[in-house]
């Protein structure tokens, strides 16, 4: 079997989860025996079997790979959608079937994502509030979508609970405006509450980077930017950083997974994160929960509280899994996906 990947952004202009996605079930495949390339556009003698593609591919590409019978198995990315309300979703739902129901406007329907969950051959999700949008919203069968949940490399699956004696509670991710950064960074003076900030933006000139910079004083704003040569080494500097820090904390808008919630939790941190379906789907009642997003005065407290609870708090007892674990439930889909194609 060769599986192709593909991806409409390249990492050096958007770094993060989803390149450690990508990186990771590539070379938790190859150690199933699984050939895999990633796809160079350039090369019309390029060949696999079928292809696994990280976002929406367009409509032209599905029918362009249909022509030829090859299938595409597309993982979609629900951030932002997953965390809507069922009642939102059906909203939504019966105006994505009016627009399509009319007559007129097949070009512009061409342009959007909806119609490509029913012309990819197969679509894979990591939650099930995804495959409920798939469902709900975009009446997509249930045999054309796989739950699979995505890993953790072996380094945090064998790290368990460090001394936590640090200070401070630790954040980890890209800073960008979308993960609330600055709003967690005004909140942390707001409650004098010390938090260590880890991670780095998209560009150095970026507004939101230069806001957060302001922010950083060495006392309740810390910032540290772990070095990413070498992949191994910089993986084990985070371990270190989150074995040590007192919780974890992370307030983003839109997620539908968080790998930075998972690797704390594999740490032994507790987690305060933002209360939506992603995040209970996945910890329930075993993390704290902002009730809003932005500098409130209840988030303050809420803050204020997880840091004083902390260290008298356990980590997420929940299923944690490996790339190895993604990559064989890669693989099964692959193989039903193939044998009912030909």
């Amino acid at each position: 079997m060769k599986v192709l990947y593909d991806h409409a952004h390249p990492f050096f202009l958007a770094h993060g989860g989803l390149q450690t996605e990508i990186e990771q079930t590539k070379a938790a495949l190859e150690k199933l025996g699984v050939e895999v390339e990633f796809l160079r556009w350039w090369d019309e003698r390029q060949r696999g079997d079928l292809i696994y593609f990280f976002g929406f591919a367009s409509n032209d590409y599905l029918l362009h790979a249909r022509d030829i019978k090859l299938p595409v198995v597309m993982t979609p990315l629900f951030t932002e959608t997953c965390n809507r309300s069922d009642t939102r979703l059906r909203c939504q739902g019966l105006l994505v079937r009016m627009i399509l129901a009319l007559p007129f406007g097949e070009g512009v329907k061409q342009q959007l994502t909806w119609r490509t969950y029913h012309n990819c051959t197969h679509n894979i999700v990591r939650l099930e509030a995804e495959r409920r949008v798939l469902q709900m919203v975009y009446r997509v069968p249930s045999g054309k979508i796989s739950v699979i949940p995505s890993g953790l490399s072996g380094a945090y699956l064998q790290a368990g609970h460090g001394p936590r004696n640090e200070p401070h509670l630790i954040c980890t991710g890209t800073i960008t405006q979308r993960k609330n950064f600055v709003e967690l960074a005004e909140m942390a003076h707001r409650a004098q509450v010390p938090i260590l900030f880890t991670g780095k933006p998209y560009q150095p000139n970026d507004p939101y980077w230069i806001r957060f910079r302001k922010l950083i004083d060495g006392r309740w704003v810390k910032h540290h930017l772990v070095p990413y040569e070498s992949p191994a080494g910089g993986e084990m500097e985070m371990i270190k950083l989150l074995q040590a820090a007192r919780g974890f904390v992370f307030m983003s808008d839109h997620e539908n997974w968080c790998l930075s919630a998972h690797e704390a939790a594999a740490c032994g941190l507790p987690l305060l994160v933002q209360d939506q379906k992603w995040s209970r789907e996945r910890f329930g009642d075993q993390a704290r929960y902002f009730t809003s997003i932005g500098v409130t005065a209840q988030n303050v407290e809420i803050l204020k509280r997880f840091y004083a609870d902390a260290p008298g708090l356990p980590a997420p007892a929940v299923k944690l899994y490996s790339w190895d674990d993604t990559a064989l439930g890669l693989k099964r889909v692959y193989e039903r996906v193939l044998s009912t194609s030909r």
